[in-house]
């Protein structure tokens, strides 16, 4: 069951493909007309399936569009993908360092020396100024180098925080006189 219109639209950009294919063979450049028939098969195309019901109950149909906020960021689309596909390593400097900036203090939570916390620090650090340095395009890099000595003095009272046994770890003393 081919509806006669989409059988006709189907027609007529076959003739066009073949007069537009014979004038490339005889040197002549395919005229606009082609590409106005080619629109209108399209559109004719998307009303057919419009009316047959194929875009209804689409996953999202009747409902805003995520992440649409109130700042424009040309890169939106970029970041959606990353983060829906979770990967690591990919996309413009900028955004894979806010990413590994926001996550620094946890990943030197896991470092046991402060030599290794110093190294990480200076690396990163490194790559900050190097992205910013870059003309390549892409949106700013607005991460900020870390105080290296500061960082360092946070990791120190985290990791005595976490090392310091909490109240209810110490075992209880019991007075001389509850020991009978």
């Amino acid at each position: 069951m081919t509806d006669p219109r989409e059988a006709a639209a189907r027609y007529r950009a076959r003739q066009q493909n073949d007069e537009a294919d014979a004038a490339e063979e005889g040197g002549a450049a395919p005229g606009a007309g082609a590409a106005v028939d080619r629109a209108a098969f399209i559109e004719t195309a998307i009303q057919l399936a419009i009316r047959r019901g194929d875009f209804d109950d689409l996953p999202g149909a009747g409902k805003p569009l995520e992440g649409l906020g109130t700042h424009h960021d040309p890169d939106w689309w970029i970041r959606r993908k990353i983060e829906t596909e979770n990967l690591t390593g990919l996309g413009p400097p900028a955004i894979l360092l806010r990413n590994e900036a926001s996550e620094l203090d946890d990943q030197l939570d896991l470092l046991g020396r402060e030599e290794d916390v110093r190294e990480v620090l200076a690396d990163f650090n490194r790559r900050v100024v190097e992205a910013r340095r870059q003309l390549l395009g892409g949106p700013p890099v607005v991460t900020t180098p870390r105080d290296v000595d500061a960082e360092v003095g946070a990791w120190r009272e985290r990791r005595e925080a976490r090392l310091r046994p909490s109240e209810s770890e110490l075992p209880r003393r019991r007075g001389w006189l509850r020991r009978r």
